[in-house]
């Protein structure tokens, strides 16, 4: 569960994935240092190699796989960032991976997927089926599940961001992440509330894709709909151990609306020359738009995500 993963796992995993990824900026954000009354800056996953962190996560994954493991292949389920990550670290390793996403998943996501020589499959119509589907074809094929959320090595990668984050700006108080099953709040909270547990944590994600929010209200697992979103990277339900990940590693979680979203997805374009994706905006969204009680600073937003389709980021701009 969540206090499983150890900051020694987390070190580990960035001494191996080093070589293979950007060490990300942090852009010191005017406009949003003037709502928060005092230093706010964006970590610009956006600008990863695969244009969002889930690279870090699978590429740790495929570094610890045995070598029988790496010969039957690997699998994924993925709104498509995840899949984009699993695709180019197989790609590297020299493994087969099959990626099953959405029916709906952006066409910037597919393409770069099969870019990167992996098989995708895109029969199902939502991101929950999407997982059921590629769990079968684990279990048929003999090939390794690699969640897009789960499992002590992709979380150990996801929690390189915070590393980074924490080696660029010790006196951090804030970290605002984007939260959708809770991969990289995971791996960044549990790093962080073992090493700087002074350090406020707090999520957002669209109203739509509001499962952990609900949730965490309920004190319970609570089932969404399938709803559509801007915010595609943050679809689908949580489990248990999900859940177990946001009521320890979460002291407060925003939502916000499909067009807040859109127009920090506009802002952050024009202010910052930034192409972000709807799952990657929502933390600028709560944090311009005061979503939260309060924000201590020095506060670090995780832009987690850049892959958008051209013509959306156009329809977006133009409104």
């Amino acid at each position: 569960m969540f206090n499983d993963l150890r900051p020694a796992d987390v070190i580990a995993a960035a001494d191996r994935i080093r070589p293979l990824i950007k060490r990300t900026e942090l852009l010191r954000s005017e406009p949003l240092s003037a709502v928060a009354g005092g230093d706010v800056y964006l970590k610009l996953e956006n600008t990863q190699t695969t244009g969002s962190f889930k690279l870090r996560g699978a590429l740790n994954v495929l570094a610890t796989l045995t070598p029988e493991q790496k010969r039957a292949g690997v699998v994924a389920s993925s709104a498509g960032n995840h899949g984009l990550g699993v695709a180019y670290a197989a790609k590297h390793f020299g493994v087969k991976a099959t990626i099953f996403v959405p029916s709906t998943a952006p066409q910037v996501k597919r393409d770069g997927i099969t870019a990167l020589g992996a098989t995708i499959d895109t029969t199902q119509p939502n991101y929950d089926e999407a997982m059921v589907a590629a769990r079968r074809f684990g279990a048929e094929h003999g090939a390794t599940f690699i969640n897009p959320c789960l499992g002590e090595m992709l979380l150990a990668g996801q929690g390189t961001v915070a590393l980074e984050i924490l080696g660029d700006l010790p006196d951090l108080a804030s970290l605002v992440v984007n939260v959708g099953g809770g991969g990289l709040l995971g791996g960044c909270a549990s790093l962080t509330r073992a090493v700087a547990p002074s350090v406020r944590i707090y999520g957002a994600q669209s109203e739509n894709t509001a499962a952990m929010s609900r949730s965490l209200a309920a004190g319970r697992v609570v089932e969404i709909e399938d709803r559509a979103t801007l915010a595609d990277g943050l679809a689908g339900q949580i489990d248990d151990e999900a859940f177990d990940i946001g009521r320890h590693g979460l002291d407060a979680i925003a939502t916000v609306s499909e067009e807040e979203i859109a127009s920090a997805i506009a802002w952050l374009s024009r202010t910052h020359g930034q192409r972000v994706e709807g799952a990657g905006a929502c933390g600028t969204a709560a944090v311009r738009l005061g979503k939260f009680a309060s924000l201590p600073t020095p506060a670090v937003i995780v832009v987690s995500g850049g892959n958008i389709d051209a013509g959306r980021l156009e329809t977006i701009l133009a409104s």
